[in-house]
Formats: structure tokens, sequence, C-alpha cells
């Protein structure tokens, strides 16, 4: 598959059949994730790859409520992923990285609040986006499930250090054709001329 057609043909697909995963398909695209840009080649990301229902339910269980999923029209599909890769960043590797000699001239300093666009989020973004993209590739469904509720949670069930951040998840698998539509994909994709600025604003 060509990036363009896999770029293009990318979607977010949130209802799964619990059909596993193909043998060495989700070794592939993490390893395409580990190709992602990384500021000052940090690397301040990792993934906790959760594969079948016994692993899987103790992400669902951190991060969503029983409320929620008995009123989602979008839990039984998702419930049924085979893999979810949650990514998880650390601030801290990117403080010390940009301490260092080759990266003191930058003037972003030790403290978070010194960094106007926190490098380890973006980098956790590439990663994320090549897992889409690798999934999408290998004839996957996967979608990104930002991080709203269970963090704290969500690491002491997966026994995740405290100086990690939560950055969101990517859930993957087979798409089993039933996935309701997104409200949100009735507002249409913005279109060249509506992002791109040329010479100025």
């Amino acid at each position: 598959m060509e990036l363009s057609d896999a770029v293009r043909g990318r979607r977010m697909v949130r209802s799964f059949s619990s059909k596993a995963l193909p043998p060495g398909v989700l070794d592939h695209v993490l390893e395409l994730a580990c190709t992602a840009p990384s500021a000052g080649n940090t690397g301040g990301w990792d993934a906790v790859v959760l594969t079948g229902p016994e692993q899987t339910e103790r992400f669902w269980e951190a991060t969503t409520t029983a409320d929620w999923r008995m009123r989602s029209r979008r839990w039984a599909g998702m419930s049924r992923a085979p893999a979810v890769v949650a990514l998880f960043v650390n601030a801290e590797a990117y403080l010390k990285r940009y301490g260092q000699a080759d990266k003191q001239s930058s003037g972003l300093g030790d403290d978070e609040a010194d960094w106007p666009v926190p490098y380890w989020f973006v980098d956790g973004g590439f990663a994320a986006l090549l897992l889409l993209l690798g999934a999408t590739e290998a004839g996957l469904g996967a979608c990104f499930l930002g991080n709203f509720r269970g963090e704290a949670h969500l690491r002491v069930a997966l026994g995740v250090p405290d100086d990690r951040r939560y950055l969101g998840a990517v859930v993957l698998g087979m798409p089993d054709g039933v996935d309701p539509p997104s409200s949100s994909a009735a507002r249409g994709r913005r279109t060249l001329p509506d992002v791109v600025h040329r010479g100025r604003w």
C-alpha cells in the first residue's frame, strides 16, 4: 500500500470482531511507531500492549465507568477489540535531554513551565499516528482514544511508573462492519485553501 493510500484510507474504527490479530502484525505496527520523529532523539514514550480479553479488560475497567458502558452505543464494538496499545509519555526524559550541552541553546530548561510546547506530547502523537497508519496498511481497523478519565487508576492497573503521563490509547482489530457513524463526521474536513496561508496569514 502506498503511503498516500494509507493516509487517505485511514478512518477511526470503533467496532471490531473478537478475532485475534494475525501473527506478527501487531509487532510490525509497533515497529513502525518506533520510527516516529522524536525531539532531540529523546524517545520519551512507552507503550503498554494489551492483547486478549483478560488484558484489555483492565484497560476498559480503568478508563470507563459502568454508567458510560451502559449508555454508549459504541461500547460493545470497542470492547471486542483484541488489542489495546496504551501510550505513556515521560516529560522528565525531555527535561534532562534538553539540559545537555548540545541542547542548552534552546533555552527550554528543566522546568515544564518553560516549555511553550511540551514535546513529549507531540512525540507521543507522532507515534500514535504511525500506529494508526500502520494498522491501515495491515488491513486492520484502529482508533485513537484520548485521555478522558482514569489515568491514575490505569497506571496502577498496568504497573506504570508515577512519572509517566497517559497520552491515550490505540485500539486495534479486524473491523466488523457495523461501526456507528460519528456525529463529528458530519462536520467534514477542512480543505487545502481553508488550512494553508501562503506567504502570510
